[in-house]
């Protein structure tokens, strides 16, 4: 079993009368984590699948009574693909309101639907957290730093996704499936996403430009669409946990870029599939851009784990002065250039170092990733 860094902060948080909402990708682990800890702590809990159609018509438009009888006497009640259910946000809010000795804990796959319905019911009455795929920490504790270490090659390929984690010789067909269906499956059942071939022209467009800048301009002219649904479907795309947005930093210095923004995907086995190349580092063109998502997917990961309060950016200049990551922690600012070469010569602009207050800076390589990440 492979323990996840969140386990301690949810266990803090049980029975404190709010509800418990974990979001994060379909397939990284949400219902076996929960179901894991609630074994672990012997609590006795009722186990209801949004995905099953007298589930959600039992929890839509419900009452405490009819609540009370379907959990019966136990002490916890965990909602599984909570976003399938309509009004699920007034649901949970009647558990936490009016049968408070009851924990309920409820996952969800796409933020922008359980989001949604469950915001303004819950205000004030719930602890929200995010799962990932594995991370880099995670593995280093199941199985020691130096195996970690030599699995990088293998982990910038097939990324971290529990299923391709632990089925070691099935990386290439589980991914395939991962990609072309699970992830997507919420937007696709969406009426917004009207064109699923767009969709995939696109999500393979950005896998190409991975750690260039984006521009949905060039990018509408690339897959044959107009800006405002690029805009759209990326939008959805992140709040899917498929990809995330990182911003250009600017302070109106000269040839700064203002408005600039890159996009990564939360996992490098997923977009690799996306491409599908998954050949070896030594036979790859793109082994910067995949250490550059690898590292920034891997420290946001770290970072909301660790639940500490980070703004990360990018920045650049028209002369293509750039620095790959840059943190805002509490006013103070930290500088990462990522090189998985390690030869070739790297260092911080002075463009920048003249007008930023920088209290740190670091090159952030295979030889020491471990000081960034654990």
């Amino acid at each position: 079993m492979i323990n996840r860094s969140m386990i301690n902060a949810i266990k803090k948080r049980l029975f404190k009368v709010k509800a418990m909402l974990i979001f994060g990708p379909r397939q990284s682990g949400k219902s076996t984590m929960v179901d894991e800890l609630l074994t672990e702590m012997k609590l006795d809990y009722a186990y209801f699948n949004g995905d099953e159609a007298d589930v959600r018509a039992n929890f839509s438009n419900t009452t405490s009574v009819k609540l009370k009888a379907l959990i019966g006497d136990k002490t916890v009640v965990f909602i599984d693909e909570a976003q399938r259910i309509t009004n699920i946000g007034l649901t949970l809010k009647l558990i936490t309101d009016q049968l408070k000795d009851i924990q309920v804990i409820a996952t969800g796959s796409s933020a922008f639907e359980l989001a949604n319905k469950v915001n303004e019911p819950l205000t004030g009455r719930k602890y929200e957290f995010m799962l990932f795929p594995f991370s880099f920490a995670e593995m280093v504790k199941h199985h020691g730093l130096l195996k970690e270490k030599r699995l990088l090659d293998h982990r910038l390929i097939f990324g971290y996704y529990p299923e391709i984690v632990t089925k070691v010789g099935e990386e290439k067909e589980l991914l395939k499936l991962l990609a072309n269906s699970y992830l997507y499956k919420d937007l696709l059942n969406l009426e917004q996403i009207s064109k699923p071939v767009l969709l995939e022209k696109l999500l393979k467009a950005l896998a190409l430009q991975v750690g260039n800048e984006v521009s949905y301009n060039e990018l509408a002219q690339t897959v044959g669409a107009d800006k405002g649904t690029v805009e759209k479907y990326i939008d959805l795309l992140e709040k899917a946990f498929v990809l995330f947005r990182l911003p250009a930093l600017n302070k109106n210095v000269r040839n700064e870029i203002k408005k600039g923004k890159k996009i990564y995907f939360y996992d490098c086995g997923i977009r690799n599939a996306i491409i599908n190349n998954f050949n070896s580092i030594d036979n790859r063109t793109d082994v910067g851009a995949l250490w550059e998502n690898f590292v920034i997917a891997e420290r946001m990961k770290f970072l909301r784990n660790l639940e500490k309060e980070t703004t990360q950016y990018f920045w650049r200049t028209t002369q293509q002065q750039e620095i790959d990551l840059v943190e805002v922690t509490n006013g103070e600012m930290v500088a990462f250039e990522l090189k998985w070469n390690t030869n070739r010569k790297t260092r911080i602009p002075q463009t920048f170092l003249t007008n930023y207050q920088v209290k740190e800076t670091f090159i952030v390589s295979p030889e020491n990733i471990e000081e960034f990440l654990l």
